[in-house]
């Protein structure tokens, strides 16, 4: 039989993990609603032909399907964004209102290089509706909000344009082949593969110093921006650049630029981005912990449009970054009440009573062997010869919820 000592451990343990990992979730949850978005979520399992019809979004190898028992294909939600805007746009293909949306929700993938784990956790917000910079910049700024909200101190934001490369690579010419591996190269900033690659294609030789460049379009925000102006092929990547030039001023009146960096070599696997992407790391997390971006052609394989912006947190990386720097919620509970048989009654109305004001009430009578385990606020003694409670050491007397209610606040203060 096992050692129920260690029973009792191992139950801590978990139940602190849960706790820290509620108490997280939580935090985001609120600083989220403070920015106006309101809670929501999407079903577990999705229609397969709702992901295997679009094109740029998750790959298809990577979802878990499963079969109904009529037949149908269903899969385990590997993403959130899309079912959302398929939502939307079910109801409406053009937005003329801003609709702003959290979830917290699991999402299920089976990827290569994780063959343990298939289930994670993210936190995210979209924002539909509105296409101004003023709430790409508002975003970024809310997240960065979220990690300071979790006691993360050294963290990096970084900030690239999905139309920047796109406008780029568009003036190669390049098959989907060919693209896809220099995708890859970049994304990987696989510096010394890039030039063989594009001489073998043999690019003009303004892009191939173009496109040799981008990933080296990284750090302090004003400078590669002014580095980008002189690659641009076209007046639709200067315009980007514009965006991005002005997005980051915004940036600074929040006052938020410490935290930031450009990589125009940043390229999210999701392709339905069309302008500003972002990536967050933090400390001892090998991987972003946070990815966003603008989606504002998504909708498009919905028939709609609708301008759309959101991004997503990955509990576990933030968990495994933020080793438990999170303000954790006191296990302790507000009250213990201990009573005596014949005043059981009372007892029960006063813990009742107490609870309806929102406190954490454990009772118990007299004799339990096991109060002294049992960590509260204040102790409330109810006998027949009177009711007690006890606080911050010292013991008053009390003949009503007014009288205790108001040794309770007089104690707080």
């Amino acid at each position: 039989m096992q050692n129920y000592n260690n029973i009792t451990n191992d139950t801590n343990i978990n139940l602190e993990a849960f706790q820290i990992r509620k108490a997280l979730m939580d935090t985001l949850a609120n600083r989220f609603s403070t920015y106006g978005y309101k809670q929501i979520n999407t079903p577990t399992f999705e229609q397969y032909d709702l992901y295997a019809n679009m094109n740029g979004t998750v790959n298809h190898d990577e979802m878990i399907k499963t079969i109904d028992n009529t037949g149908k294909v269903l899969v385990l939600r590997p993403d959130i964004t899309i079912p959302i805007t398929q939502q939307i746009a079910s109801k409406s293909k053009h937005l003329n209102e801003e609709y702003r949306y959290f979830y917290i929700l699991d999402v299920f993938r089976q990827l290569v290089d994780q063959s343990g784990n298939k289930e994670s956790t993210q936190a995210g917000v979209e924002c539909f509706g509105n296409p101004s910079i003023e709430v790409d910049a508002e975003l970024i700024a809310l997240a960065i909000h979220s990690l300071k909200d979790l006691n993360i101190s050294h963290f990096k934001i970084e900030i690239g344009h999905a139309g920047f490369f796109k406008q780029l690579v568009r003036e190669l010419k390049l098959n989907p082949q060919d693209l896809s591996e220099l995708k890859q190269l970049i994304q990987a900033k696989n510096i010394p593969e890039i030039a063989p690659f594009l001489d073998r294609l043999a690019v003009d030789t303004q892009l191939n110093q173009a496109v040799q460049e981008i990933p080296l379009l990284y750090g302090d925000p004003k400078e590669v921006i002014e580095r980008a102006r002189k690659i641009c092929c076209t007046i639709a990547m200067e315009e980007k650049l514009d965006e991005l030039a002005n997005m980051y001023q915004i940036l600074e009146d929040y006052n938020v630029q410490d935290h930031l960096v450009i990589d125009l070599g940043l390229i999210n696997h999701m392709d339905y981005y069309s302008g500003i992407i972002f990536q967050g790391f933090i400390e001892n997390v090998g991987k972003p912990v946070l990815m966003g971006g603008r989606y504002d052609k998504l909708a498009d394989q919905f028939a709609a449009s609708l301008p759309a912006i959101g991004f997503a947190f990955d509990i576990n990386g933030l968990l495994t970054g933020t080793n438990k720097q999170v303000d954790l919620p006191t296990l302790t509970n507000d009250f213990t009440i201990i009573y005596e048989n014949n005043v059981q009654k009372e007892a029960l109305r006063i813990a009742n009573d107490l609870r309806g004001e929102n406190f954490t009430v454990l009772s118990y009578p007299l004799t339990n062997q096991e109060l002294d385990r049992i960590p509260s606020l204040y102790t409330i003694t109810i006998l027949e010869t009177g009711k007690k409670v006890m606080i911050n050491g010292d013991s008053f007397v009390f003949r009503n919820m007014k009288e205790l209610m108001g040794l309770v606040k007089e104690g707080l203060n």
